[in-house]
């Protein structure tokens, strides 16, 4: 199975749903946001080498994602 491509900075490079960046939300807005869920947030080696080559750096990963991989389904 191949995951999406994403390189849309709104979109989860892993699961293809919005990642709610507030940081990109402020950037394409130019409306103030408060910080990021991502900026307290803890991500792993594995998880950050799951995301595709052509996406890092690009775009972020979504709560859910990042939440799966601390707590992955049995």
């Amino acid at each position: 199975m191949s995951m999406p491509r994403s390189t849309t900075p709104e979109v989860c490079p892993l699961c293809g749903q919005g990642n709610q960046c507030a940081m990109e939300m402020e950037r394409s807005t130019g409306q103030k946001q408060p910080p990021c869920w991502c900026t307290q947030a803890s991500f792993s080696a594995e998880l950050l080498a799951s995301v595709p080559a052509a996406d890092q750096g690009k775009t972020c990963i979504c709560a859910a994602c990042a939440a799966r991989s601390l707590h992955p389904v049995q």
